[in-house]
């Protein structure tokens, strides 16, 4: 890509669809959507590819459409990780501190990290990345910044999220087969926090609620930090699922009626005509209805299940914000604002639809996000504090590449 530099690329590989983000930061600094891409993708379950080729396929066709818009090849791209694979857990890390130094430095806060991540891990999982809470410098805690202060101990409370390595490098190898230089890889939902949360939000503390398409996933932040996170193994395409079986019709027809006619929520009954082809049919909406909300019922559920074992149910100020396909379904954030007992909103991603209101779709939020992450050089990142780049996806990149010379002619000719 010309001028790599001005340009960053965020690339959002879901499970039903993957979608393309390209931002060029202009003279003044703002980061301006410039182009977008998006395809389906049938080779991957749950997060994890379970088809290399297909999801390559897929990857390719959505970066395809995007540098038509932009003009420019695609060569390197921040990825999403997202599945029921990713597991997040505290973890403490403790350090000595130079009595004869200058004050803690950024090299004394690598060091702390690291000590974080010292933990038993079976063989086939690994790290992605490690968000600090807070520090404790000798008998001070609660530190957000130590950097300049003087002590002799320093601890880090850390959460640390890990996955499993075997997806990440096959994840990987979808990419490079298509020229596509992972740049760095972050999990879904923290990626779209950083277009779907503000920095208040993030003090009071909410929970961000990603509605995909097989997964529901979830942050909670508070204080500034990430408490908590988690992939549930249930999303939007299930209510599709339900809709077919329930009304004894097709899935394409299923889907049809989720995306223009299923609302969250009780509503009068009413008949809904669907054409198909020369076929017309007609469903009444308390089914619908019905079906819906049993499902919907059962991811928030989940969601409050996961909550309450952190002792945030319905504690949370800053309330919930929906992003994802899922949140696109009329009356969600009624629905979930009853179900969480919590203020609900939806994402708002309109300031980056100068390009193309397709944007606006809440489906977008995490593509944005890795667009900005790839802009500060695709280091993980949290909320409020950076990390380094996982040292596994610099080793995982320098393989694999036996597989992906002999498919690159199917992409690129």
């Amino acid at each position: 890509m010309q001028e790599l530099s001005r340009y960053a690329v965020g690339l959002d590989v879901g499970t039903t669809t993957v979608r393309c983000a390209v931002g060029q930061v202009g003279e003044s600094g703002v980061m301006t959507v410039v182009g977008v891409g998006e395809a389906p993708n049938n080779g991957m379950r749950k997060g994890t590819v379970v088809n290399m080729v297909n999801t390559a396929q897929a990857i390719d066709k959505a970066l395809e459409v995007a540098e038509r818009m932009t003009g420019q090849p695609i060569n390197a791209a921040t990825v999403s990780v997202n599945g029921g694979h990713v597991v997040g857990m505290s973890s403490r890390g403790v350090i000595a501190i130079s009595p004869n130094g200058q004050g803690i430095n950024e090299h004394d806060l690598l060091r702390v990290q690291d000590a974080a991540t010292v933990m038993q891990l079976p063989a086939n999982r690994e790290i992605l990345e490690v968000t600090p809470r807070s520090y404790q410098l000798d008998s001070q805690d609660n530190i957000k910044d130590p950097i300049g202060m003087s002590g002799v101990r320093l601890e880090v409370d850390a959460h640390v999220i890990t996955t499993l390595s075997p997806n990440i490098k096959n994840l990987v190898k979808a990419c490079e087969m298509t020229q596509t230089q992972p740049r760095g890889l972050k999990l879904s939902v923290l990626a779209a926090s950083k277009v779907a949360l503000s920095q208040q939000l993030v003090e009071n503390g909410v929970v961000l609620i990603d509605l995909g398409g097989t997964t529901t996933s979830l942050a909670v932040y508070e204080e500034g930090d990430l408490q908590h996170v988690a992939v549930l193994p249930i999303g939007s395409v299930n209510i599709t699922n339900d809709l077919a079986i329930g009304l004894k019709t097709d899935l394409d027809i299923a889907e049809e009626i989720k995306l223009k006619h299923a609302t969250a929520g009780k509503r009068e009954s009413k008949h809904i005509d669907v054409t198909h082809g020369k076929e017309k049919l007609s469903f009444r909406s308390d089914e619908i209805d019905e079906i819906v909300d049993a499902r919907l019922e059962e991811i928030f559920e989940l969601v409050n299940k996961e909550l309450k074992s952190i002792g945030r149910a319905a504690k949370l100020p800053g309330g919930a914000v929906l992003t994802g396909g899922g949140a696109a379904l009329a009356g969600i954030s009624e629905y979930a604002k009853e179900a969480l007992s919590l203020p609900v909103r939806l994402v708002k991603l309109d300031e980056y639809a100068k390009v193309s209101d397709v944007v606006k779709h809440p489906a977008y939020a995490t593509a944005l996000g890795l667009m900005l992450i790839d802009n500060e050089g695709g280091t993980h990142t949290g909320s409020a504090n950076d990390n380094k780049p996982s040292e596994s996806l610099m080793n995982i990149t320098k393989g694999a590449t036996g597989l992906v010379s002999n498919l690159l002619k199917r992409f690129k000719s």
